[in-house]
């Protein structure tokens, strides 16, 4: 069963298949209607506008049918397990894609559950398929990514970790992530990046501006309130001082030569400046759109395995 539950879960050989594939997916001639005659279900717990609208018209740009469902739609509600549903669903669907916002361990229960593939559209640590995204964008301008450096600044969260594992797992790609102390990794990704790098001392983690690298080619950013979740201290933006991204700091870390990457939504003048992510240097609306062709990738991948290609 080929589910996308966490980056930690797949090869580097499959990582790249995906990062590719979604390149090639931006192409609407090397597409097709790989999955005409599928039924792609899409659970989401609480609201998106990329993630949930990425699966939906990627699946459907791939031929399938799509059905939709919010947080009262299930008899979850009424007190079915999610056992009892998975099981029920898998006679119906060809892939279940799934957004919780909550832990990792509920997934992996309706994966147990599940005989058909099921996707992570984000859990409260981690984003499998932003990071594929990421790299995609990447991929795309580059060409090859080896030896290229990413800064990343702000908080650690499910978009963060998901970044790291994935150039964890991608050989050749640096990663430094500048966190507020308090909002760093958790200790679980943490030891996941050690796992998939295989000791390779490629990426590091710290809260220290005056160790910012100078030498980066990519910038990224996220907001500070990871879906507007509020943060426990009410002080909490005092420990986010300095950290939105300027033109300055475009300058400081690359020299004038780095591009901007937001997962979006942004929060315009707060973890970002108007003038960078509407600027020449800005990638971010580019790896929007990878959010579809990542998730088409996916979907193709869970539902047909690597065959079918258009």
């Amino acid at each position: 069963m080929r589910h996308l539950l966490s980056l930690r879960d797949i090869d580097q050989e499959t990582l790249r298949h995906l990062v590719d594939r979604s390149v090639q997916l931006a192409d609407p001639g090397r597409r097709g209607l790989l999955l005409a005659g599928r039924v792609i279900g899409i659970y989401f717990r609480r609201p998106s506008t990329r993630t949930r609208t990425a699966f939906s018209a990627g699946a459907m740009r791939l031929g399938a049918s799509v059905l939709p469902f919010g947080p009262d739609d299930l008899q979850v509600t009424t007190g079915e397990t999610w056992g009892d549903t998975a099981r029920v669903m898998s006679g119906y669907l060809d892939a279940l894609v799934m957004r919780t916002n909550d832990g990792m361990d509920e997934l992996r229960d309706i994966a147990a559950a599940s005989s058909v593939p099921l996707v992570n559209a984000l859990t409260r640590y981690e984003h499998p398929t932003q990071a594929i995204a990421d790299l995609a964008t990447l991929r795309e301008h580059f060409g090859d990514l080896s030896g290229r450096g990413i800064l990343y600044v702000g908080e650690g969260n499910s978009s963060a970790g998901a970044l790291a594992m994935a150039v964890a797992a991608y050989p050749g790609l640096r990663l430094t992530l500048i966190t507020p102390h308090g909002y760093g990794l958790r200790p679980d990704i943490l030891e996941a990046i050690k796992q998939l790098s295989g000791g390779d001392d490629r990426i590091h983690e710290h809260h220290d501006f005056s160790r910012m690298p100078t030498d980066v080619d990519v910038v990224y950013a996220t907001r500070w309130q990871t879906m507007g979740v509020r943060h426990e201290r009410d002080d909490w933006q005092a420990a986010f001082e300095g950290y939105k991204v300027t033109a300055g700091m475009m300058r400081a870390v690359g020299g004038g030569k780095a591009v901007f990457l937001h997962d979006l939504p942004a929060v315009r003048g707060q973890d970002v400046d108007d003038d960078v992510l509407d600027g020449p240097a800005s990638l971010a609306w580019r790896q929007a759109y990878h959010k579809m062709t990542s998730a088409m990738a996916v979907l193709e991948w869970a539902v047909l395995g690597a065959r079918g290609r258009a």
